[in-house]
């Protein structure tokens, strides 16, 4: 039969909206947080301008864009190099680096999306080798905040030739050869040595100092006793009873049986023998 009157103009009309509905579609695109979008025109190439977030229009087939992703990303960064006196330094660096976002056109047309694959490794191994010549290897352990601070500004520089920003830069290990590490045990183990040895000679002289001190302390007090007991017999008397009382208690405690007279025990105070001795050694003493 015939068709009804009206369907091809409905079909046009159907087809025209859904050819405008696509064209629109395509025609707008969505810039996210934190990114940026150059367009690329098929006639005039990479235009010299940045997108920022949100939505935007574009020429269908004569225009699209390339977004880049401006937010900080760290990258680790190792390189071995060498100190000032030789010795292999194994260093790795945390890198936060990001596209200077006024730069996006010529990032593109002379690097590329892939720009800090590019850039970084080569720029962090140039700076590292220079900056870790000028330390000896204790000085990269002693001065590691300067050490820090110089390959800081000296990356900072580099990258910035490229139009890449740095926030931040910071070593994250820093170790050393076998060689190294075996010479560095050496030394302490030497010093160990060393501080035992001066310990030893301190100890001797403390020691011959305490041998002199008691013997000049014996030596008074013999002086001091023979003086007392040349002015004073009374003493030595003293002491004997002292000394009798001590051997008193001794035989006391003890479960043998001995028979001493009084003499033996010098406890024979009224006998005038007792006194015979002690007023000899008091004239000696005279």
């Amino acid at each position: 039969g015939k068709a009804p009157k009206g369907l091809g103009l409905g079909v046009k009309l159907l087809a025209a909206g859904a050819a405008a509905a696509y064209g629109l579609q395509q025609s707008m695109f969505t810039v996210d947080g934190g990114h940026r979008a150059i367009i690329f025109n098929r006639i005039g190439g990479i235009q010299d301008y940045n997108l920022a977030e949100g939505l935007h229009f574009r020429l269908p087939w004569f225009q699209y864009p390339i977004v880049y992703d401006i937010r900080a990303r760290p990258r680790k960064i190792t390189s071995p190099t060498g100190s000032k006196d030789l010795q292999m330094v194994n260093i790795s660096l945390r890198v936060l680096s990001k596209p200077n976002p006024n730069a996006l056109p010529v990032i593109h047309q002379q690097l590329g999306q892939d720009f800090d694959e590019k850039v970084l490794p080569s720029i962090c191994n140039e700076v590292l080798k220079s900056v870790v010549a000028k330390f000896n290897a204790s000085q990269l352990i002693t001065q590691r905040p300067k050490v820090s601070a110089l390959i800081n500004k000296q990356l900072t520089d580099r990258a910035r030739d490229f139009d890449i920003i740095l926030e931040d830069v910071s070593i994250t290990e820093l170790s050393f050869g076998k060689e190294y590490a075996a010479a560095v045990e050496s030394k302490q183990i030497a010093q160990q040595e060393a501080q035992r040895a001066a310990y030893l000679v301190e100890k001797a002289k403390q020691e011959k100092q305490q041998k002199i001190v008691q013997a000049e302390g014996e030596t008074a007090a013999a002086t001091m006793l023979g003086a007392a007991i040349s002015q004073n017999p009374g003493y030595l008397k003293l002491r004997k009873l002292a000394a009798s009382k001590k051997i008193s208690s001794t035989i006391a405690a003890s479960q043998n049986r001995v028979y001493l007279n009084a003499g033996s025990l010098m406890l024979d105070v009224v006998n005038p023998e007792f006194d015979k001795g002690i007023n000899a050694t008091a004239k000696g003493g005279r």
